[in-house]
């Protein structure tokens, strides 16, 4: 019989069906219940179809969690049911959209899309008929209204996120220029893009990656970006196959740009401000965001694109260039300081006569060598205890490390006050730049080559050299491409604007940003 009814049902083989199936048809058409086709097919199969809103309170496990919230609604003998997660919904506007509902007069048999023009009185709601899409919806903050015996649900955007204000971030700082800067919230940091990109040919494309469906936006310029970087980083976040982005924005990196372990040098740059992430835009980048993270991934990357900062921006080209010949400076002698004075002490007889004052007079209770790793060892200490020292106390903490640790180290005979004097100076010499990771490989790779000069003291240098030139050149990849442009590559042009800070000159419309802006 119900092989019978489905062919009925699709207008086929209707002279086999009896007078006394029809009369059962029309009986259950307007007395008892009306089943779709896919609910045919499930009964002639020998399972019980349920309803869509006990298959999606099932999927979600209504009843184990109490922030899984369903609220009932009766209108008009009909049953309407408000699924959402607590502290995600804004409480005034799912009261009025219920009172609306309650005093409103409609056909409760009408189609959703028509229900969703003639109930729904919010800007942001669309019809959904995929139980699993509607759970998603629902843990993601959407409210989702399920009408009785209906064939879909109707999905309501009035979600709100528990966030902190939108303040200068701590970590990247500027003497001058917009103090906003990202925050937790996906459609926060969107919204702090388009209010200063006013181009239509801003694409914004979302994914949801890896088995718990985090949120991710790649955002582009069309016509500015190039089409082979888009598609390449479009391609690579539509591919990847991770369980979830548990660290957000660090744990995208590590799965978009996978590199060797001993490449430490950061493939990736991280920016916690609007106006950085807009100008890497316009200069034909690509702009990361990734939900719960306050920092955004600024792709392609050039090492040299760190000697740049915003703040070069804000002030006259004269002071930027300043400004940028110093970030410079401090970048090379924080790598190379340390070796090259513990190379010229082992080998004292290629050092200049008047640097010859550098070297330490005498022999030491603890080796060179042992005294820089020490340092190095316990500077990285003093930073992992000031990130857990109340604040209340880190006045007590400065004394105890710069009286305790420093002067009375020296008066113990542990240390020499000249070793002291250059790990202090390269230690403050990594907080030039905002990037840590590009300071960690600056650290590390220095550590290397001091065990390189301690095991070779003539060879030793020159071999860290080689291995460290090694590792920048095999820092590219698919995307990085010109990991060491404009150096390698060669452009002069470029060059030069890495070096000196431009002034902004007027484009014509339409002719593309020609100059480098704030990085």
């Amino acid at each position: 019989m119900l092989k019978s009814i489905i062919s009925w049902r699709h207008g086929k083989n209707t002279a086999n069906i009896s007078n006394n199936e029809k009369n059962f048809l029309l009986r259950c058409k307007g007395k008892f219940f009306c089943l779709s086709l896919s609910c045919l097919r499930i009964l002639a199969d020998g399972d019980v179809m349920k309803q869509l809103n006990e298959q999606l309170e099932s999927y979600l496990a209504f009843g184990s969690s109490f922030d899984l919230v369903c609220r009932r609604l009766l209108v008009q003998d009909r049953q309407y049911s408000f699924y959402f997660v607590d502290g995600f919904v804004k409480d005034e506007i799912m009261e009025r959209l219920m009172a609306f509902l309650l005093k409103r007069d409609f056909d409760p048999d009408a189609s959703l899309e028509k229900q969703l023009q003639t109930l729904i009185p919010y800007v942001e709601a669309e019809v959904c008929r995929d139980v699993h899409k509607a759970a998603l919806a629902v843990l993601s903050g959407v409210s989702v209204l399920y009408p009785q015996d209906a064939d879909g649900f109707l999905c309501i955007d009035v979600r709100t996120y528990p966030t902190r204000s939108m303040s200068e971030p701590e970590d990247d700082r500027v003497l001058r220029g917009a103090r906003d800067g990202f925050v937790e919230t996906l459609i926060f940091n969107t919204a702090l893009i388009r209010r200063r990109i006013r181009d239509p040919r801003l694409r914004m494309e979302h994914f949801a990656i890896g088995d718990m469906r985090d949120d991710v936006v790649l955002c582009t310029i069309e016509g500015v970006c190039s089409a082979k970087l888009h598609e390449e980083l479009a391609c690579r976040l539509r591919g990847l196959d991770v369980h979830a982005l548990t660290m957000g924005q660090e744990s995208l990196a590590e799965a978009l740009l996978q590199r060797h372990w001993w490449q430490l040098f950061p493939m990736v740059r991280y920016s916690e401000r609007p106006d950085v992430a807009c100008a890497h835009l316009q200069e034909g980048g690509a702009v990361i965001i990734v939900d719960n993270s306050p920092s955004v991934l600024l792709l392609p990357l050039s090492l040299f694109d760190f000697v740049q900062e915003a703040q070069d921006y804000y002030f006259p080209p004269l002071v930027g260039t300043y400004l940028r010949f110093v970030r410079i400076l401090v970048f090379v002698m924080a790598q190379f300081l340390t070796p090259l004075w513990f190379w010229f002490s082992l080998n004292p007889q290629l050092m200049p006569s008047f640097f010859r004052f550098a070297l330490i007079q005498g022999e030491s209770n603890l080796g060179i060598f042992w005294q820089l790793m020490v340092l190095e060892l316990g500077i990285d200490a003093i930073k992992l205890a000031s990130l857990n020292t109340p604040s209340s106390l880190s006045g007590s903490f400065s004394i105890v490390g710069a009286l305790i640790l420093g002067d009375y180290a020296v008066s113990a005979g542990w240390f020499d006050p000249e070793i002291l004097l250059y790990m202090a100076f390269v230690a403050l010499a990594n907080f030039t730049q905002p990037s840590y990771e590009l300071g960690y490989a600056i650290k590390l790779y220095r550590m290397f080559m001091l065990i390189c000069i301690a095991l070779l003291p003539f060879y030793g240098l020159w071999i860290a050299l080689a291995l460290l030139l090694f590792v920048l050149f095999s820092g590219r990849s698919r995307i990085n491409e010109k990991y060491l442009y404009p150096l390698y590559p060669f452009d002069l042009r470029a060059l030069s604007r890495v070096l000196f800070r431009h002034s902004i000159r007027k484009t014509a419309p339409g002719s593309g940003h020609k100059e480098k802006n704030c990085r």
